[in-house]
């Protein structure tokens, strides 16, 4: 009997499922880069069940594998291919504990779908502000865990500055409770940061308690063309004077990045009657009945066309043209996905560098791969650019990859690494980063990574092979 099997053995029968049919749908990573195995996976229904399942495991010597929704970019919630690693799925903690509008906050299990928090948000007249595009899947402790970024990080931040408090099953079985819903709490170290983007390595997120915002009265939504990539940072900039810092997404697409959709997607409808090479779709949103967004708005564009900076533009009549504009923007993976997959650099600089990265990246690219198909499209607002590259028509998808990673990738990923940038905006590190961060990570932090590890997690048990080397 294996180690993995032992300890299945000591759980209760109804958490346990290992019927390898059901199993195969959590050890395949989200873009079945990485296909693992696993004798079964757990399912534990209270934390309770959770800390007993850790503490079993661990005195087993089984190493643990958290996931949530399964849908990181980066493998950080697959087991790995021997079959040691066995699976904790937080699925069926999925309560919403408790909503204090007055608070602005709401506490929820880890298994919360975001789309069914947006949801209860919305029912008290709030809205939790992270928005990503697996919203309908993910769940809200692999987004604390990965630190999950998403639309509206130009105003509201990243999953981190969402978090009040956590509730976390520690690698011995204990538990972590700081789940208090304070905006000001200064009352020693700030632990709970250490499991945020920390992606199940350090502990079990059981439960977070997170900042909601008032629901916006009125927004704004504009698909724009631009003339000139290097107005962006000051098109941004005009766009926080004029609507007072409403603005909530600034979001880039590349004109090939839209074909590549509307090529493969003949249903779907190009915006804009003019073409350009880069769009950017903004969306301003207030909570105020009084302020006047629409006018700010109007102004903003006046000013801009008038100055040549924007080309052509369309501000969604509705709530139908809004949500077209942005299904264009969300399913943009979509193309690449139909057109054979993509290289993809999930990539930031500063915002004032951006327009710069993507013209040199560009060139590298064309330099290296001249029939290289480019997909460049990102969050703008906090500098974050998803520099994909797809493989041209004549090429083998497989091949070309391989030889794009091993031999352009390195030189995009320096240039990031020159400009001040990041190799990971906001997809984290998982198992496939590791040489990155070893390569482009700051000497003095990764060691302290490792050190923050060690202590927490002495045994190498918890998502081990992720995020830090052994």
């Amino acid at each position: 009997m294996t180690a993995a099997e032992n300890a299945l053995s000591s759980l209760p029968a109804e958490i346990v499922v290992c019927d390898q049919d059901i199993v195969s749908r959590y050890i395949a990573d989200f873009r079945h880069l990485y296909i693992g195995r696993a004798a079964a996976v757990i399912r534990p229904r209270t934390v309770a069940e959770v800390q007993l399942v850790v503490r079993t495991l661990a005195a087993k010597g089984v190493p643990i594998v958290p996931q949530g929704g399964n849908t990181s970019y980066c493998t950080a919630a697959t087991p790995n291919s021997d079959g040691t690693e066995l699976v904790i799925s937080l699925e069926k903690l999925n309560n919403v504990r408790e909503i204090d509008v007055g608070n602005l906050s709401m506490t929820v299990d880890a298994g919360c779908i975001l789309s069914d928090l947006h949801e209860v948000a919305g029912n008290c007249d709030l809205m939790l502000p992270l928005s990503l595009g697996s919203q309908q899947s993910c769940q809200i402790g692999g987004n604390v865990s990965t630190n999950a970024g998403g639309i509206n990080v130009v105003k509201y931040g990243m999953a981190r500055e969402l978090v009040l408090g956590l509730e976390v099953v520690l690698p011995d079985g204990s538990l972590l409770t700081d789940l208090n819903p304070l905006r000001k709490n200064n009352s020693g170290y700030d632990v709970k940061q250490l499991f945020i983007g920390g992606e199940g390595t350090l502990g079990i997120i059981t439960a977070a308690s997170l900042k909601l915002a008032r629901k916006p009265r009125t927004t704004v939504t504009a698909f724009l063309a631009i003339s000139d990539i290097a107005e962006l940072s000051t098109l941004l900039d005009r766009a926080q004077r004029f609507t007072g810092d409403a603005v909530t997404s600034f979001e880039y697409i590349s004109n090939s990045s839209l074909n590549l959709l509307l090529g493969r997607r003949t249903s779907l409808r190009h915006p804009l009657e003019q073409t350009s090479d880069h769009y950017v779709l903004l969306e301003a949103a207030t909570s105020s009945h009084i302020l006047d967004l629409q006018g700010a708005v109007d102004a903003l564009l006046e000013e801009a066309m008038g100055e040549g900076m924007i080309t052509d533009g369309a501000i969604a009549a509705n709530e139908e043209q809004r949500n077209h504009f942005w299904h264009l923007r969300e399913n943009i993976p979509e193309g690449e996905v139909l057109s054979g997959g993509s290289v993809k650099h999930d990539v930031s600089v500063r915002t004032s560098r951006l327009a710069a990265f993507i013209k040199q990246a560009s060139g590298i690219v064309q330099s290296n791969s001249p029939n290289a198909i480019l997909s460049v499209y990102g969050h703008v607002g906090d500098g974050n650019v998803h520099f994909n590259v797809v493989p041209p028509g004549d090429a083998i998808p497989a091949d070309f990859k391989t030889k794009f990673e091993e031999t352009v990738s390195p030189l995009i990923y320096s240039l990031a690494a020159e400009m001040g940038g990041s190799f990971s905006a906001e997809y984290g590190i998982g198992r496939v980063k590791l040489n990155l961060l070893d390569l482009y990570g700051d000497p003095g932090k990764v060691a302290l990574m490792k050190k923050i590890k060690m202590a927490i997690d002495p045994l190498g048990s918890m998502n081990p092979g992720k995020v830090v080397t052994p």
